[in-house]
């Protein structure tokens, strides 16, 4: 099996704030608007906004009531710590972060800079949704330091 993401879903505080949020980031990531969808479970208080790719959907779904007031920790167990996109290059990294941080309710983490502790070619963007969130927008040679079989080259050790 190859290890492929189908969907991620996300709770969030606010449905329709986070809403017209990812209506705003999600095309610059390859999401067609055009295939969003909503859905609800009225009994078990739960409603959807999901997004579609060809490769991934990610869905937003509304906390319980019961929860209202509880501020989100992404060191809690349980809870997405942060979750990364990867980019075609250092440029669309850079083009993208231009149009992220101008988004109201963005906060910017780390501006674009190379994480060489990661890897010497790793270049990424850290910031956090209206949600409080965090996500990460990174360009690396993947392929280099993770091969679809065989050794890793010195170069990439």
């Amino acid at each position: 099996m190859q290890p492929h993401i189908d969907h991620i879903h996300i709770t969030v505080e606010d449905l329709e704030r986070a809403e017209r949020y990812y209506d705003r980031l999600l095309p610059l990531l390859g999401f067609d608007l055009s295939l969003k969808e909503y859905d609800a479970v009225p009994e078990h208080e739960y409603r959807i906004v999901e997004y579609h790719n060809r490769a991934l959907s990610i869905g937003l779904v509304n906390q319980r009531e019961a929860y209202r007031g509880e501020k989100p920790s992404r060191r809690k167990a349980g809870a997405l710590h942060h979750l990364a996109f990867r980019a075609g290059g250092k440029a669309e990294v850079d083009a993208l972060y231009e149009k992220i941080r101008e988004f109201p309710q963005t906060a910017v983490v780390h501006a674009p800079r190379y994480y060489p502790e990661y890897a010497s070619d790793y270049y990424a963007v850290f910031f956090k949704d209206s949600e409080g969130i965090e996500y990460e927008i990174v360009s690396f040679d993947r392929e280099k330091y993770f091969p679809e079989h065989g050794e890793v080259s010195d170069e990439a050790r």
